[in-house]
C-alpha cells in the first residue's frame, strides 16, 4: 500500500505562532562583528548561526548579484534566501575592485571574524593572504571552508556537498542492499560544515576574547565533519574488521526502522534497550517473538534482523498510525510518526514549542535554536536586500553620501 500525495496546500490559514521582528534583541554574541564573504548553503548556515546568536552578520555581496542563495526560487519564492538571510546585513561591494577591496580590508581592521567558502588561493588574491588580514587585525578569527579544507592533494579541486557526502562515506551506507547508494535529501555536508565552523568560529574568538590569544585560522572541509559524526566506523573496522553496509542499519539494536502501516502511513520504532525491545514485544502481545532463540537477545536479533524486520512489518501492516502512535503512548514505547512538512506545521507539539512561526511580513521560518533562557534568540530582522547596509556600514568609514553614490555609479558598491 502507498500514500497518495497530500492535496493540502500552504495556506495563511494554518495555525502558526506570529512573530514580530524584533531588531531590538540582544543576543549573546550582541557586540561581535562578522564579515560574511561566503556563498551558498555551507556559508548560510555557518552565518545564520552566528546571526541567531546575535552577532552582526555583515554579507558582504557582488553588487548587482549577490549571493547564489538569493536566485534560488521555488514557485517564484526566494525561501532559501529567506531563511538562511534573516538576521544579517547586506553591503554590496566589488572584490575585484581595488576601491572595493580596500574598503573590505577597512572593515576588517573593526572586525572580530571573517568568513569565506572560495576554493582555496581565492581569498588571497582578494585580500593578500592570512598574514596581510592579521596584520590589519591581529586578533581577526578568520574561518575558511572548502570542499577538500586548505591543505592535502584535494585542496585545489572544487567540491560541493554531493561529493563530500559521498567521500565521508555516509551516501554509500544510505539506502537499501539491493540498490544504489542514495545521496541525502538535503544539503547535509554544507549544513554539518557550517555548523561546525560556527561552533569552531566561537572557540577561536573566546581565546581572543577571554584567554587573550590572537586571531587563527578555521579550516573546515565538507567532508570531514560529515565523517566525524559517521561515529565509531573506523575505530569499530581498525580494531576488529567489523563494518557497516548499506541497508543493515546500525549496530546498536535491530528494534528500530520505518514501517508502513495499515492506512499507508509510516512510523519509526527505535527500541535500542532490552527493556524498551521487552516492553514493545510483551506490549503488542509479541511475547513469544522474545522466547525465539532468534530474537532473545539483542545479539541474536540483530544477527537475525532480516527476518525480524520482515515480521516487524508484517505487524505493523496490521495497524493504523493512530493506533500504533496510541498504543506507544499508553506503553510508553518509542515509536514515532514519519512527518512531512505538512503534517509539521500543524503539529501540537511543533505549535506548542512555536518551533515555526510566521512574521509579520508573512514569510513561515523556523525558529532560532537553541533555546537560551537568559539571552533568548531571536529573528531581528528579515533577509536584507542586495546592498541594503550600503550607507550604514561605509559611513563609518568615513565616506559621504558623495562618496557612496560616485562607488554606486562606479559599479563597486
Amino acid at each position: 500500500m502507498t500514500t497518495a500525495p497530500s492535496k493540502r496546500s500552504p495556506t495563511t490559514e494554518m495555525p502558526l505562532p506570529e512573530k514580530r521582528y524584533q531588531p531590538d534583541s540582544i543576543g549573546p554574541l550582541a557586540g561581535v562583528r562578522v564579515l560574511d564573504l561566503t556563498r551558498h548553503v555551507s556559508g548560510g548556515q555557518l552565518g545564520l548561526v552566528l546571526a541567531d546568536l546575535g552577532a552582526e552578520v555583515i554579507k558582504i555581496e557582488q553588487p548587482g548579484k549577490g549571493d547564489g542563495l538569493r536566485r534560488i526560487a521555488v514557485k517564484g519564492f526566494d525561501a532559501y534566501w529567506r531563511a538562511y538571510g534573516r538576521n544579517k546585513k547586506s553591503v554590496a561591494l566589488n572584490l575585484r575592485d581595488e576601491r572595493g577591496r580596500e574598503l573590505l580590508m577597512r572593515l576588517v581592521e573593526g572586525a572580530d571574524v571573517l568568513t569565506e567558502n572560495f576554493t582555496p588561493g581565492v581569498l588571497e588574491q582578494i585580500t593578500g593572504g592570512i598574514d596581510e588580514l592579521h596584520a590589519r587585525n591581529p586578533k581577526l578569527v578568520v574561518v575558511r571552508i572548502s570542499g577538500w579544507g586548505q591543505t592535502g592533494p584535494r585542496a585545489n579541486r572544487p567540491g560541493f556537498g554531493t561529493l563530500g557526502e559521498a567521500y565521508a562515506g555516509f551516501t554509500g551506507l544510505n539506502g537499501y542492499a539491493d540498490q544504489p547508494p542514495v545521496p541525502p535529501p538535503l544539503s547535509l555536508a554544507d549544513t554539518v560544515s557550517g555548523t561546525y565552523a560556527a561552533s569552531a568560529a566561537l572557540a577561536a574568538l573566546y581565546n581572543v576574547k577571554v584567554n587573550g590569544g590572537e586571531g587563527q585560522v578555521v579550516d573546515v572541509s565538507l567532508f570531514e565533519p560529515l565523517f566525524s559524526i559517521m561515529g565509531p566506523d573506523s575505530t569499530m573496522y581498525a580494531n576488529s574488521g567489523a563494518r557497516r553496509h548499506r541497508g543493515e542499519g546500525t549496530k546498536v539494536s535491530s528494534v528500530r526502522g520505518a514501517f508502513e502501516t495499515k492506512d499507508g502511513r509510516y512510523i519509526v520504532i527505535s527500541a535500542a534497550t532490552p527493556e524498551m525491545a521487552r516492553r514493545f514485544f510483551t506490549g503488542m502481545g509479541l511475547g513469544h517473538v522474545l522466547a525465539d532463540e532468534r530474537f532473545s537477545t539483542p545479539e541474536a536479533r540483530h544477527e537475525n534482523r532480516v527476518a525480524l524486520l520482515d515480521l516487524l512489518a508484517a505487524e505493523f501492516r496490521k495497524h493504523t498510525r493512530d493506533e500504533l502512535l496510541e498504543f506507544a503512548e499508553e506503553h510508553r514505547v518509542t515509536i514515532g510518526p514519519v512527518n512531512d512538512i505538512v503534517d509539521i506545521l500543524e503539529d501540537e507539539h511543533y505549535l506548542a514549542r512555536e518551533t515555526v512561526v510566521r512574521m509579520e511580513d508573512g514569510v513561515v521560518m523556523p525558529s532560532p535554536v537553541p533555546r537560551l533562557s537568559g539571552t533568548p534568540l531571536a529573528i531581528r530582522s528579515p533577509a536584507p536586500a542586495l546592498g541594503e547596509h550600503n550607507e550604514a556600514i561605509l559611513a563609518e568609514l568615513g565616506l559621504d553620501p558623495d562618496e557612496l553614490a560616485r562607488l554606486r555609479a562606479d559599479g563597486v558598491a
